[in-house]
């Protein structure tokens, strides 16, 4: 069975912004958007439902167990781990911190398979420290797209730096380049 194209967002410090920039330009995506953000549990239903407000696609917290649809956007919650289970079922876990971080980019990321018919892209957005290093690079030698913001749009230009110094990221861009680039890969 072929799964949906999919669209993985890493981001922390500053990305709640950033994230409410990007959505209300993009259409509705021919791909599944996953959205990684450092954020506390607390905070996670109610930016999720803040978003959704500007975004065409829906935008649900992801659950365990959820099936990944093309034009629906998850948000991994708060204070847990979310990983792929053969690129199109999200799976929850509490495992160790990761980067000092949980949910943790690189594990969501780590997550993805082998695409057989399908695009997968990876996004570092702004952040401070490494997490969505390792991940970006995964998803570049499983034959994805990868992209980082610019370090002018960046609040913190640690995790965007990070991914760029691994020499796997195809695109850096600023933030409504990003859309243009989501846009023409499954717009």
């Amino acid at each position: 069975m072929k799964g949906c194209n999919i669209v993985m967002i890493g981001a922390s410090t500053g990305g709640l912004k950033v994230l409410e920039e990007l959505f209300p330009r993009l259409p509705v995506l021919n791909a599944a958007v996953i959205i990684i953000q450092h954020i506390t549990p607390l905070v996670d239903r109610s930016f999720a439902k803040s978003l959704s407000r500007v975004s065409r696609m829906p935008i649900s917290l992801a659950e365990e167990g959820t099936k990944l649809h093309a034009g629906q956007v998850y948000l991994a919650p708060g204070g847990i781990h979310l990983t792929l289970v053969n690129n199109s079922v999200v799976h929850l876990h509490n495992g160790e911190k990761v980067n000092s971080v949980r949910p943790s980019i690189d594990v969501a990321m780590k997550s993805v398979s082998t695409p057989f018919g399908i695009k997968i892209t990876g996004v570092i957005l702004t952040g401070m420290g490494g997490d969505g290093a390792a991940g970006i690079s995964h998803i570049k030698k499983m034959g994805g797209v990868t992209i980082s913001q610019d370090q002018k749009t960046s609040v913190i230009y640690g995790m965007p730096k990070a991914a760029v110094e691994t020499g796997k990221i195809d695109f850096v861009l600023p933030t409504n380049r990003i859309t243009d680039k989501l846009k023409e890969l499954f717009g």
